[in-house]
């Protein structure tokens, strides 16, 4: 329970502004996946709202192999004092996702059918920035499948992905 002295302190505040979503997601009709995925990383392709609002970053991609990263902060957090496992789950999907967008030609869109994720360690303001990488494992013409890897900055495994994800070709 609180003190009131805990309700009296003062509030935490974050802002933040974010690109039209559209940007992005005409960019990801036009262009093949893997065009797509770069231009977000050197800034001509705005990120998804979802990247400011959690505040993590897609650093590094190549064919089947997508690369992002963030710095846990308080507004991470879950009610027991640790990164909520939704955050775990939108870094480690963002990952498989990308990776298999990575393989895509223009005009070929994606979704997630199912992540299954197996939380191994908790996330806290100590833990310093984390990186999940995603690799496709499979790459058909209506489902793909990919896996994802979460580990802090010094390699420990933190918690791990599968994604199953259809394919969605223009008809």
């Amino acid at each position: 329970m609180s003190t009131p002295e805990q309700l009296d302190a003062p509030s935490r505040h974050r802002q933040y502004t974010w690109n039209d979503p559209m940007i992005t997601a005409t960019a990801g009709r036009d262009l093949d996946g893997m065009t797509t995925l770069k231009a977000i990383i050197d800034g001509t392709v705005p990120p998804p709202p979802i990247a400011i609002a959690l505040g993590f970053d897609l650093e590094e991609v190549t064919p089947g192999n997508a690369v992002f990263a963030f710095t846990p902060a308080e507004y991470h957090y879950n009610p027991i004092g640790s990164v909520h496992g939704g955050v775990f789950a939108t870094l480690l999907d963002s990952a498989a996702g990308c990776a298999v967008h990575s393989m895509l030609p223009a005009g070929v869109a994606y979704t997630t059918l199912d992540l299954i994720v197996k939380y191994l360690r908790p996330i806290t303001t100590g833990t310093g920035r984390v990186t999940a990488t995603g690799t496709v494992t499979h790459l058909g013409t209506r489902t793909a499948l990919a896996e994802a890897r979460l580990q802090d900055r010094t390699g420990r495994l933190l918690a791990t992905a599968t994604s199953s994800c259809l394919v969605i070709r223009p008809t």
